[in-house]
């Protein structure tokens, strides 16, 4: 496919878009209009030239928590963050909720590059990082259901009990990361309406809206003077300019300092490319499911969940008692394309259903109420990144593999004190200027992605049949950051 109409078919699916096309960008957008909490009508877009100090470019969570800090830093900086459609239309407002310690690369694999000192700093940030959160979304008014009820990993195979006692393992070794392993009797008692044996449980997660997060963050960097320019679309940038797009005509920001705060998008930019490859993640929410139900089921209010089948899941229960679950399996798209029309797949929503099923029969018949997902950002080598170069002015955050939620905070902390010049702990983390390579043209890319998405599936099902660990799953672990 021609790249160059596929960007014009991206435009054209934006520029179209009105506020009741945003509310079903997700669940948790639509729950945002159904409470008479946000009407997600877009704000103005950059209608003339201006010169700046930093200009963000992606109103996600990266870009919008890179603006707090900078004006938390200094209030005297003149930001502008830049944005095609509203602030978290991308997967700021639509991953799961997850406010976690995960990251793209195991403390095993950051040791192996980096270290183990450097590994157990990166790890402390981690968890740092979601008390951060809630502390600033406290301090900010933000109500974005934040609930710090931890995470449950169910085990489900003798394969997986294997995978369990690994992770616990490797907490133990770096000493830093809170992972218990509960058995057969705990699990039955906590959990009675979950098809498990085992778990590992860590408390150090905190579910949370993400939309509501995201748009309240939006509303709190404004109020500290950020200009947020929404409908505006960046067609490009070089060194201290970036070129625009809007209803008013082309336009163009001088600035001091460009963030490139894109995520998965930014693989449809001329600066980026093959830099990042927009993996999809789907979702699905139930209707909310009366007290007798979670009580038979077994999770509290606030509580994540997954289980360690090697193609993800991941899943909370939400302040309204629903089930939100989501998790991998839809294909890589030719040309890393990025569509309205790729954002459902009824394949795997279905897969999605049964598996959310299979883990708590108990839920039934549960109507499924809204079905939605988006692309997330994948470098080659699985490794999430922050930096920035002064003497270009071009800085950067991304690559976070689905674990973004709480890493794009620190991400913005990280960049704030780059920016600002600041020699800090977080400057000094092993993540800071990594360059991942890029990926490989079409059709390699396309032809590798998916046959790596199979190898997951094949690996669990391998499981199941062979009652071992997956020979797959480890050959296909150094490819993933495992």
């Amino acid at each position: 496919m021609d790249p160059a109409l596929n960007r014009v078919e991206n435009q054209a699916a934006s520029t179209s878009m009105t506020a009741r096309d945003y509310r079903n960008v997700s669940f948790w957008f639509d729950s945002l209009v159904a409470s008479g909490l946000d009407d997600l009508v877009p704000r103005a877009a950059l209608s003339a030239d201006v010169s700046v100090d930093v200009c963000i470019v992606g109103g996600g969570l990266t870009g919008l928590w890179t603006a707090y800090y900078l004006k938390k830093a200094d209030p005297s900086l003149e930001v502008a963050v830049l944005e095609k459609n509203i602030a978290g239309f991308g997967a700021s407002g639509r991953n799961g909720g997850w406010c976690s310690t995960l990251f793209p690369l195991s403390a095993s694999a950051l040791e192996a590059r980096y270290g183990f000192e450097a590994a157990v700093a990166m790890r402390r940030a981690m968890i740092d990082t979601v008390d951060e959160v809630g502390r600033a979304t406290a301090a900010e008014g933000i109500d974005c259901d934040f609930v710090k009820g931890g995470t449950v990993t169910f085990v489900r195979s003798g394969a997986q009990l294997a995978s369990a006692r690994d992770e616990v393992a490797e907490a133990h070794l770096f000493d830093v990361d809170r992972v218990t392993l509960l058995g057969s009797d705990t699990v039955g008692a906590q959990f009675p309406g979950a098809a498990a044996s085992a778990a590992t449980f860590t408390p150090d997660c905190a579910s949370v809206q993400p939309a509501k997060l995201v748009r309240g963050l939006a509303r709190a960097v404004e109020a500290l003077g950020v200009a947020i320019y929404e409908q505006t679309e960046v067609s490009g940038w070089s060194a201290r300019e970036v070129r625009v797009s809007t209803a008013h005509g082309q336009r163009t920001i001088q600035a001091k300092t460009v963030v490139n705060a894109t995520e998965g998008y930014g693989s449809t930019l001329p600066q980026v490319r093959r830099a990042v490859l927009p993996l999809y993640s789907l979702m699905i929410a139930t209707e909310p499911l009366p007290e007798e139900t979670w009580q038979r089921i077994g999770l509290e209010p606030g509580q994540t969940f997954s289980d360690f089948r090697h193609l993800l899941i991941y899943g909370q229960r939400t302040a309204d008692n629903r089930f939100a679950f989501g998790g991998r399996g839809a294909r890589y798209h030719w040309g890393s394309a990025i569509r309205p029309s790729y954002d459902r797949a009824t394949r795997v929503s279905n897969h999605l259903h049964r598996a959310l099923v299979g883990l708590f029969p108990a839920i039934g018949s549960a109507h499924i109420t809204h079905e939605w997902g988006g692309p997330l950002g994948v470098t080659r080598d699985w490794h999430a990144s922050v930096g920035y170069h002064r003497s270009s002015g071009m800085a950067w955050a991304g690559g976070y593999v689905g674990d973004g939620l709480s890493t794009t905070n620190l991400a913005g902390r990280t960049l704030a004190d780059l920016i600002m010049g600041e020699e800090t702990e977080l400057t000094r983390l092993p993540w800071v200027n990594h360059r991942s390579p890029r990926w490989e043209p079409e059709p390699l890319r396309f032809l590798g992605t998916n046959a790596g998405l199979l190898g997951m599936q094949f690996a669990d099902v391998e499981e199941q049949v062979t009652r071992r660990s997956s020979l797959t799953a480890r050959l296909i672990a150094p490819l993933v950051g495992r």
